[in-house]
Formats: structure tokens, sequence, C-alpha cells
């Protein structure tokens, strides 16, 4: 990689340096994050102006003063072309500001300069203000040692007046200037999330962004860039990041007619206004940026790790994704306890350790037309309780869970006909229904509490160890008419932070207590969402076909651990049907559930199943919290798609390998594996085939060779430090 200031560096790591520094001689911050170094000074005009962001670096010496850039032109002033860490809309600034501001008086013009800094171990805030009226930006840096800073601000009015923030970003990453770099991000819809898209970044603006209220399926908040050298799985440099926000997000990469590449990402600008009142201040998302030079599959293991110890709930403490069997597809809305005890029988034979019912318990709730909202047990369904039902499934051996949707209403509920100003919406305005109900405005104080109330009621009252919580529809018709006109759109913050509210106080209140994330799928899966649950629902396509490409661009951002993959019955999305064995070991590189029609199973489906699921909790803590390697793309024209999983402690290791459709008689390409002791001997053994004993080097130099035929082939490897 090319540094962005112009020295030759050593490279080694640090020892005995605080992790943050500030080299007063040269008024320039060292910030180290375990492999990496971010530096950024204070340059003449007090700004706040970056160095450097790469590999870590040895020499504080090395790092210059910071200076501002020479005005190229009248049209490409100084205050444009110089790279600022967090540059107010101001002073002729034609890139992307990290924030943008209107007074009450009209001005609408803030230049931020630097004012102090109070460093605390790995955290450092940096506090800066306009040079005029008293805007205050509190500037906060952590560092963490998978080579992760974390960014955001908090934004302080001061002033005498109401200001409004048009713009409130919560960091921005600058590239060394050049040309030939790459995008990677993240896509899709309904049924086809995160899918890779790969391009080069030209002169211009390129905007991945949400606007439905919550993180969505159209776009994720994460990014990838590399380059200018070829990049690999396995080699280049490649600098990373993530927004922590679930509700709408915005991430801008910029390539300057200065050949300065610059990613700018926090809240959406787009209907937004957030008023501050004196005195009263806003707090931006986390932006979390990494660097590596060796590769994507190092940048996502990097991230992996992050989440695992500093993210997720409990982090290294959490327990491993217990096998789950959801009964949404035998049953859909026809549920009672007879039923559903017999589906537990059957999902309990197989060894599954977390019993789920889906919707339709609740309420007048026969179809999707009527009685979401109604939080209560359907007494014609169950009529005594849920309790009767959860006893059953711990007699079984397993713990309980249940399907929720509490930020929707149908219309055709008790809720909605005592609350229908609860419903999103603006005066005199039709009122859009998605899958025939409507959104609660959960920016509202008297909503949230309700929600609260009913969902903390319901697992006070049952044993219940798991929620899997729902939103099936976006954001329409966005009003909140009980406040002034001028306070409306603070309405997007507030709906994702009353959200997370609601969690967290369940969560502190049911320590024990266990949450999966999901919108129609892939729609809320991001960092700040990942901070509250314990899984995320990956897609509602479970084409097993389809899903390696979704579980391809998940892991590029998301740890395998969260990721909730299931097998399920067939023909599925496409028409297609695959073999069971197929869809297992397809489903087994996540977190595995089975969501299958039980009552229709075969013996020879219980009996695959069993071995299936006793494969999986064998090397389930290796594919839950171990290193992934993907081996082999299925994005590849081949078909063959193959990805590795090796434990923290190198004793364990597992493959998967999957073929779409073998042609021409030709065997898939041989697998060089990744992560093990060269030195070290193995014991291999193929899923349903021999076991033979090589060394590190060999399956790693000379290979392993896989015998896959056919259509839908699969298998997996188990690899053993002996």
């Amino acid at each position: 990689m090319r540094p962005l200031i112009l020295c030759a560096f050593l490279l080694a790591p640090a020892f005995g340096a605080d992790p943050i520094r500030f080299l007063a001689e040269k008024k320039v911050f060292v910030l180290d994050a375990g492999p990496n170094t971010i530096a950024f000074g204070l340059n003449e005009r007090s700004e706040i102006q970056p160095l450097y962001f790469g590999q870590r670096l040895w020499r504080d010496q090395d790092l210059p003063a910071a200076h501002a850039l020479r005005e190229w032109a009248s049209f490409d002033r100084t205050s444009t072309i110089t790279p600022q860490e967090y540059p107010g809309y101001g002073a002729g600034l034609f890139v992307e500001p990290g924030i943008k501001v209107t007074l009450q008086n009209g001005v609408r013009d803030t230049v931020l300069k630097y004012v102090s800094h109070v460093i605390k171990g790995d955290v450092l805030e940096i506090k800066a203000k306009d040079q005029g009226y008293d805007l205050q930006v509190s500037l906060f840096y952590h560092v963490y040692p998978q080579g992760i800073v974390e960014k955001h601000t908090v934004i302080t009015n001061k002033t005498p007046n109401v200001l409004t923030l048009e713009s409130a970003q919560s960091g921005t990453l600058h590239l060394p200037p050049g040309e030939g770099y790459r995008l990677t991000y993240l896509y899709g819809r309904w049924a086809g999330e995160t899918q890779m898209v790969h391009e080069p970044i030209n002169p211009g603006v390129k905007v991945l962004e949400s606007r439905r209220g919550n993180t969505s399926q159209q776009s994720n908040p994460w990014f990838a860039i590399d380059g200018p050298a070829p990049v690999s799985e396995t080699n280049g440099a490649v600098w990373f990041g993530a927004l922590g926000w679930s509700g709408n997000w915005r991430i801008a990469i910029e390539q300057t007619s200065h050949q300065q590449v610059r990613v700018t990402g926090g809240l959406n600008t787009f209907d937004f206004a957030h008023t501050l009142k004196p005195g009263e201040s806003l707090e931006t998302p986390p932006f979390y940026l990494g660097f590596t030079d060796q590769g994507f599959g190092e940048a996502s293991r990097a991230l992996h790790r992050f989440q695992r110890e500093y993210i997720l709930p409990g982090g290294l403490t959490s327990k491993a994704r217990p096998i789950l069997y959801n009964s949404w597809e035998a049953t859909t809305f026809n549920v009672n306890e007879q039923g559903q005890t017999e589906l537990a029988k059957k999902a309990a034979s197989l060894g599954v350790e977390r019993f789920v019912m889906d919707d339709g318990w609740f309420g007048a709730r026969n179809d999707d037309h009527a009685g979401l909202g109604d939080w209560t047990v359907n007494p014609k369904k169950f009529p005594n309780g849920l309790k009767g039902l959860i006893a059953n499934v711990k007699a079984l051996g397993m713990d309980f869970g249940i399907w929720v949707e509490p930020e929707m209403v149908n219309p055709n509920s008790d809720l909605y006909r005592a609350h229908p100003d609860w419903a999103m919406h603006f005066p005199d305005r039709p009122r859009s229904e998605a899958r025939n109900q409507l959104i609660l405005n959960m920016a509202r104080d008297d909503v949230k509490e309700h929600i609260f109330a009913v969902l903390d009621k319901l697992v006070s009252e049952n044993d219940i160890a798991f929620l899997k919580w729902d939103m099936n529809r976006n954001v329409s018709e966005p009003g909140w008419p009980e406040v002034a006109p001028s306070e409306q759109k603070k309405m997007w913050l507030q709906y994702t932070r009353n959200v997370y509210e609601i969690i967290d106080r369940l969560r502190q209140k049911h320590p024990g207590l266990e949450i999966e994330s999901c919108s129609g799928g892939g729609g809320r899966i991001d960092m700040g969402i990942l901070r509250r649950v314990d899984q995320v629902w990956t897609s509602d396509n479970t084409d097993a076909l389809d899903r390696l490409k979704i579980q391809e661009g998940y892991t590029q951002a998301y740890t395998p651990k969260a990721m909730m993959a299931w097998v399920t019955d067939v023909p599925n999305f496409n028409g297609r049907s695959t073999p069971l064995a197929f869809r297992f070991l397809v489903a087994m590189q996540g977190s595995l559930g089975i969501g299958n029609n039980l009552n229709h199973w075969k013996d020879e489906d219980f009996a695959l199943a069993k071995k299936m699921v006793a494969y999986y909790k064998q090397v389930r803590n290796t594919v839950q919290t171990g290193k992934l390697y993907r081996l082999a793309s299925p994005r590849d024209p081949s078909g063959f798609q193959s990805s590795q999983y090796v434990a923290e402690d190198g004793k364990q290791s597992v493959v998967f390998a999957t073929l779409h459709s073998q042609q021409y008689g030709r065997p898939v390409p041989t697998l060089h594996l990744q992560g093990l002791d060269e030195k070290a001997v193995y014991k291999v053994t193929v899923l349903n085939g021999r076991t033979l004993e090589l060394s590190g080097a060999s399956l790693m130099h000379r290979g392993l060779d896989l015998n896959l035929t056919g259509d839908y082939a699969a298998t997996s490897v188990l690899i053993e430090r002996i």
C-alpha cells in the first residue's frame, strides 16, 4: 500500500507505547489499533487533518506535522482540497461535509477549529467548535486490538437559539491519494440480500444508503475498498468499514478531482432536519473502520473477531448458538398446543435444542389480515395459555422461543381500534398498507412504553428463552402529527433509538432472554442491532443454492456465529429441489436451524438429519467462533464453492464443499487449505468417507482432492490436530 504521507515507513509492532498518543511538538495524534496505526494532526489553521491510516508504524518520529495544502485555483481553494477529519459545510467546502447547520438567523456556514482533547486509555475525545458561534463538536475515537477504530461525534448547541442540523455524519476515512481503487459493497432485495458488487471508484460520489426506516435488504452499511495494486482473498491492501445504525443511514464514497478518495458515513441526509435547542446534543452512530494488507479474507476475519468480542451481547462469554426448529413452514398460522407439541417431539428426536413457535398464536390471528398488535394468547388455540406447550417443550430437553412483530399493527386489531393515532401517518392522507399492516410510530413514548409492557408481560408470565423479533414492512407516510412540524423529522432517529431502548430494557430485566433480529429476512442486519441481539435472520430465501451467494456476501461483513441458516423443504423459491444433505451442508456453514415440515418426513430423512445435527454439534464451535477462509466462491462459473473454518486454538478445522453441477466429467478443483500449522500432523476425515493423516504443509500446498460429481453434490471434511 502507499502511505498518505510522503515518507518511507518501516512497519513493525510497537511495544510498550500507549495506544493513543499526542506528539505535542508536532501536534500529531497517533492511534495504534492492534496491527494498524491511524494518525492525524493539527495544521496551521487548527483544522484536524488526516495523515495516515494503514499498517502499524513503529517510529512516531516518521510522522510529519500537518500542513494545509496550497490553493490550486480560485475554484479549488485550500479549504476544499485539504483533507479534514470532520469538515463543516463552510468556507468554500465542496466535498462531502461531516456537518451542515442552519442557524436561526439563516447563517449556513460552519468552520470547525480544534479546541482541546482528552485521552483516556484507548479512547480519544477531540473537542472542536465553530470559529464564530458556539457550536461544539466532540470527535470520539476508540481503538481496538483487531485493527478497528470506532468513530462517532457528539454535536452540542451552545448558542442562545435553536439551530437545525441538516447533516450529521459519524466520521470520514481518507485513502492515500491516487487512482485505480475498487469498491465492494452489498446490495439486494427481499429474498436476495447481501449480493456482492465490485466496481471501480471513479470521480464523483457513490452513495450507499437506506431511506426505508431500517437497515434494509436493498443495501447494507458495509463497504471495502481495495487497490490500487491487485487484491485477492489472501493478499493486498483493503480498507473496510461499517456503520452501527439500524435506521436511515448513508455512506458516501467520493473521489475528488484531486485524486483523493474519501468515505463519509453517518445519518442519512434524506428527509433529515434535526433541531437542537440551546444546550441539546445529538450523538451520531458509531462508524467502524479498519485496514489490512492481507486481502478480503483477513478484512472479514478482523470484523468477525471484533464482533464476537466487542459487539455481540456477552462478547467472548456468550454461548454457542443452539440448533433451533421453527414451526412456520409446518403449520403457518394453524397453531395449537397439541400440534406444536407433536412437532416438538419430532424436532427433539433430531437433537434440536430450541423449539420456536412462529406466527398465529395471538389475538385474532388466523391469517395476516388481523390480530397484529394484540400480543395476548389466542384463547381458542391455547385455552390454558402457553404454559402447557412450554412445559411439554422443556420436558423434551429443549427451551422455548416465540415469534413477535411488535412494531406493526393490523387495522383489524383491538390495538388499532383503540389507538388509530399510534400508526404512522400524515393528517388527511391515505395510510398505505403492506402485508395488510401499518407501522407503529415507535418514536412516540406512549407507543414505546406500551410495546415494552406487553413484551415484558409475555416474557415474565411464560418461560420464554427466545424472541424472534420480526419487521415485515418499511416506513411510509412518516408523519408525527402530535409534534410541531419543525420537530417531525426527528421521528427517523427516535424510532430507532426507542427500538434499541425496548430491547435493552427487556434484556436487562430478563438477563437470560435471547433475541433474533428479523425483518422479512435480512432487512435489519447491522452492527447497531448486533449489539443487542444474539443472531439475525439472514434471508427469507432458504433455497440452498441461492443461500451460498447470500451467505458469502453476509460473511464479508458479519460473523457466521450470528448468521441463522435453515434447512427447509423443497421445492423452494425457484421451484428447485435439492437433496437434503446438500441443504444441511449449506446451512451448517452458519448457525444451524431447521424449518421443514417434519410431519411429512420419511424415516430416511430423520436418520440423515440426526447424523447431520450430531456432526454439526461436533464442529459448531469452530464454525461459529473460528477463522473463516473462503476457499472457492459460489460466484465462480465452475459452480464449486468451499469454506473452511479453523478453531482459534488450531486444534480443529472443518471444510464444507458444494458443487452445483458437474460438466464434461471434470473433477472439482484441488482445495488448498489455509490457516493450518505446516509442521503439524492432522487426522483428516471425509464425511461418509475415508480417514487419513496429512501434514499441514501437505493440506495447504499439495492440497486436498474431493470426489464431488453430478448435481447438487456436497461434502464436509473434519481436520483434527494429532
